[in-house]
């Protein structure tokens, strides 16, 4: 145990049992305890296995290559579409995680043996993203901004491509791309 992440378990107002069965799981599996993202983290050699999160409906655990584990249980949840290597158990009370025990360790036995291995979760490519029709429009017509996108690094492509295509209605879409044009100009990304 880490007296850096008690804090984590101490100011917990809900899932307190929860948090501390969830504790002793990633612990008896040899793990190192640290505090990331103010959420304790287990890692093996400085690499992210598992960590346990809460929410107002659930706890849970968080295993960071999640994707690659085969679940034979089907409890790993796809937090959104957009996730691509995390993977979730979810659980609303204390019972179920005591009665999936022995399953929790063994997900977790198989994350550290996927990070052993070094498999890595092969991420979606910029092209595999959606150009909105209203993003496409302003390339086609200002070379200067087809230019200066196409510059950018993969990683703030994609978070203009994801930026873009969330609103549904296209009035929405539009304002976004305005805003933004000036800044991919200057080539920065959505968050610089």
């Amino acid at each position: 145990m880490n007296p850096k992440v008690d804090f984590f378990f101490n100011k917990a107002k809900q899932w307190q049992e929860e948090y501390e069965k969830l504790r002793m799981i990633a612990l008896d599996c040899g793990l190192t305890e640290e505090l990331k993202w103010g959420c304790p983290c287990y890692t093996l050699n400085k690499q992210n296995i598992v960590l346990i999160h809460g929410f107002k409906e659930y706890c849970a655990f968080l295993f960071f290559k999640g994707a690659l584990l085969n679940d034979n249980h089907g409890i790993l949840i796809q937090q959104t579409e957009n996730v691509q290597s995390a993977r979730q158990i979810r659980f609303v009370n204390l019972r179920e995680i005591v009665e999936l025990e022995a399953v929790l360790k063994a997900y977790i036995y198989e994350a550290i043996e996927v990070e052993k291995a070094g498999l890595k979760v092969t991420p979606k490519k910029t092209e595999d993203f959606a150009v909105p029709a209203e993003f496409q429009h302003k390339l086609d017509h200002i070379p200067a901004l087809k230019t200066a996108f196409e510059a950018l690094t993969p990683g703030r492509q994609r978070g203009y491509l994801f930026h873009f295509s969330q609103p549904k209605q296209s009035k929405t879409r539009e304002a976004r791309v305005e805003k933004y044009i000036p800044q991919i100009l200057d080539g920065k990304g959505l968050d610089d």
